[in-house]
């Protein structure tokens, strides 16, 4: 078997793997793993190969790591503005209960708010910053 047909079944195991996991790294590996079959192709020794395959593959994980490291986290989907459209909105409150939540009408419903842990629940406008289940978490304007 020519090496170029190793390197290949190499990075597509990478890649049926990567499919079946859902992590990006195996795909990344995998493009190493194709640039050493193309190096095949073109005739380099083993050793060359090797090294392409490790180079192109450890680079494009390094890569990788570099530019996700350098944008923050996306937010849970229930506090991130992408995802629910109530986040940033605003309600009005006009009176908490004892036991630290209230009713407000939002959008033609009624809705259950809470304070954002280690808020003090005070009447006035809020923001929605956070839906839990079916209850607004909210941040005092």
């Amino acid at each position: 078997m020519a090496d170029s047909t190793l390197w290949w079944l190499i990075a597509s195991g990478a890649i049926v793997l990567e499919l079946l996991t859902g992590t990006v790294y195996l795909l990344l590996l995998g493009a190493g793993f194709a640039a050493a079959a193309i190096s095949a192709h073109a005739g380099f020794g083993l050793r060359t190969q090797l090294l392409v395959a490790a180079v192109v593959g450890v680079g494009s994980v390094a890569a990788w790591y570099l530019v996700r490291r350098r944008h923050p986290p996306a937010a849970p989907s229930g506090a991130n503005r992408d995802v629910n459209l109530d986040i940033g909105e605003r309600v009005h409150v006009d009176h908490w209960n004892d036991d630290g939540t209230a009713q407000v009408h939002y959008r033609g419903a009624l809705w259950t708010v809470v304070p954002r842990p280690g808020d003090s629940p005070r009447t006035g406008e809020h923001r929605v910053a956070e839906i839990i289940g079916s209850r607004l978490v909210l941040d005092k304007i």
